[in-house]
């Protein structure tokens, strides 16, 4: 967004309508702030910043159509600014054919916009901002009525009319080289008034303000996957940027403006981010023309953790699908770890004709299920008592959920194979019955099924962490679960179903350590939430929440060592090892006996 808007909204208050001033008079008003603003932009892209050197032509020929089709309209503004306009356009195709720096190009339309807003009656009459955010929805429906046959549906500009085209082909507007230094605010003036040259038409007349706000939000989105917000979050970077580099603080407030468009959702979930952000968009606008380099680079690297803080409160939007796959994985595998323990150490009492002792195993299975329930009420007690470390103990239980979770999954990997799994269950039911006490098979199975009780505690509480408000499809991943495990429970003790080990082991493993790359990057992003370690941004990174994936150092440094211990891990446990002697070939299977 251009230091224009700026100059809008300064005189907004100053200015006043001009008496019986004609709608036409009005309309010409935007279209010549529109073509001389979108001119200013083009010539930007085409011109090397001191000037005197062309780099994409295309772009400053685009500049002087667009002054040219602004000087066609001059006859038709407000008496008013009618002279000074028509020597300001002369003066900016003067300095666009001696290719004067792009900044003196921009300075001189600026004061434009600012003589014709005057005239016209201020920036609400001009250019008046959107009452609300633009809907998306319905500027899909514009886009598909007005815009696909040219640019295509997904915007690459491959639409049904393009090859028929005559001039250049329709613009690719889900490339981010082509779109991403475009505002909200350049779009909508370029479906106002088209683009000369081309087989773009102006919409001005065709579409009320409203659709061509909303067509500019969703085609800005495009290249965003169609994520408005991402687009938002996108421009103010941008904008943040361009101030800087410009020291203009006029741009600084273009980019707050923009801000502004997600500042009430930020702070509906977090007020004091909302303000601490308030507050670093202030010192960019009051010190960005003065500051030295190292103030600068401050004020930069704030705001862009910041920002990046508040896409992630008011963007990431968890997969209810993956949500509802995780959980219904999560109590499966730790509830038939624990089924096939016990039924192990019940099988074993079964063949040393020792059945009576049954009672044991199952006294000391239902306690520790007992406990585990008292244990989520302390947790939930604990986070409740401390409310200002929430995020605090949310990150680092998320950080000791990663962990416990890689370790598993490992654990799974190397007992993948059925000797593994028969010598860990054998010496479990050795270790258990050597001393011939009823408590020590209580304990065996006390301590099975609590230790797979207090995992499933941890994971589920780093779950419903990384789930947010999205908490249904967590709980219909544990009832989907609950059914599987009673059935589980039924097919391996009542039937004697055999079990392929090696399969639901490999899938599990697997299944659990995607869920510790996500704890472990959505752990970080909990921590730098509560300031409790820093967030530098890297520019260019993907960000991934399905995946816990952010774009800062500190995240990623912690998932890419957590992806080099798993290869590490897993060239371990698959390393080729002699076969005991007398090992079952077709062992990989458990059943009950």
């Amino acid at each position: 967004m251009r230091s224009s808007k700026t100059l809008l909204l300064v005189t907004a208050c100053l200015a006043q309508p001009l008496a019986g001033q004609a709608p036409d008079s009005l309309a010409l008003a935007r279209r010549v702030v529109a073509a001389a603003s979108l001119a200013a932009k083009e010539y930007a892209l085409g011109v090397v910043p001191a000037g005197g050197q062309i780099t994409q032509p295309e772009e400053v020929d685009e500049a002087k159509l667009f002054i040219q089709q602004a000087q066609f309209d001059v006859s038709g503004l407000p008496v008013a600014a009618r002279a000074n306009t028509h020597r300001t356009l002369s003066r900016i195709a003067q300095l666009l054919e001696s290719l004067a720096p792009p900044d003196s190009v921009n300075r001189v339309t600026d004061s434009l916009v600012a003589l014709i807003t005057n005239a016209a009656g201020g920036p609400k009459v001009v250019e008046p901002l959107p009452s609300r955010p633009p809907s998306l929805e319905r500027g899909a429906v514009v886009y598909r009525e007005r815009c696909a046959a040219c640019h295509g549906e997904s915007g690459r500009g491959d639409g049904p009319k393009a090859k028929s085209l005559k001039g250049p082909p329709p613009a690719n507007l889900a490339d981010p080289v082509v779109m991403g230094n475009k505002s909200l605010l350049d779009i909508f003036r370029r479906i106002a008034v088209g683009t000369p040259g081309t087989a773009m038409p102006e919409f001005a007349e065709d579409l009320s303000a409203e659709d061509r706000w909303a067509v500019a939000s969703y085609v800005g989105a495009m290249q965003y996957g169609g994520s408005a917000t991402a687009a938002i979050f996108a421009a103010v970077r941008h904008q943040i940027d361009s101030a800087l580099g410009r020291r203009s603080d006029k741009i600084a407030v273009d980019a707050y403006m923009t801000f502004e468009q997600v500042e009430t959702a930020i702070r509906a979930k977090n007020g004091g981010l909302a303000s601490e952000l308030e507050g670093n968009f202030a010192w960019l606008r009051t010190r960005v023309a003065k500051a030295d380099d190292a103030e600068r680079n401050t004020i930069r690297e704030r705001l862009l953790a910041g920002l990046e803080r508040a896409e992630r409160v008011v963007a990431d939007r968890p997969s209810g699908m993956s949500l509802f796959v995780a959980s219904f994985f999560l109590l499966v595998r730790e509830g038939f770890e624990a089924i096939l323990i016990v039924t192990a150490l019940m099988t074993f009492l079964a063949k040393a004709g020792a059945s009576e002792r049954r009672r044991e195993v199952a006294r000391g299975a239902w306690a520790a299920v007992g406990a585990s329930v008292i244990t989520w009420v302390l947790v939930e007690l604990l986070l409740q008592v401390t409310p200002g470390q929430r995020e605090m103990i949310e990150g680092a239980t998320m950080l000791l959920a990663a962990a416990v979770l890689f370790y598993v999954s490992y654990w799974l990997l190397s007992k993948i194979e059925a000797a593994k799994w028969t010598a860990f269950v054998r010496g479990k039911m050795q270790s258990a019955l050597s001393s011939g006490s009823g408590l020590a098979l209580s304990a065996v199975a006390f301590l099975a099924v609590y230790r797979e009780g207090f995992e499933t505690i941890l994971f589920y509480k780093a779950l419903f962490t990384s789930a947010g408000s999205s908490s249904v499809p967590v709980v219909g991943g544990i009832a989907a679960g609950a059914v599987g495990l009673v059935a589980i429970y039924l097919l391996v003790n009542q039937l004697g179903l055999r079990v392929a080990m090696k399969p639901f082991f490999a899938v599990t493993g697997v299944m659990l350590y995607y869920m510790a790359f996500v704890f472990a990057g959505k752990g970080i992003a909990e921590l730098q939430g509560a300031g409790m370690i820093p967030l530098t941004v890297i520019e260019g990174a993907p960000r991934i929440p399905v995946f816990g994936i952010y774009p800062t150092v500190e995240s990623l440094i912690v998932q890419g060592l957590l992806l080099v211990l798993a290869i590490v891990a897993a060239v371990w446990a698959m390393r080729p090892k002699p076969k005991p002697s007398g090992a079952p070939s077709d062992g990989d299977l458990l059943r009950s006996q």
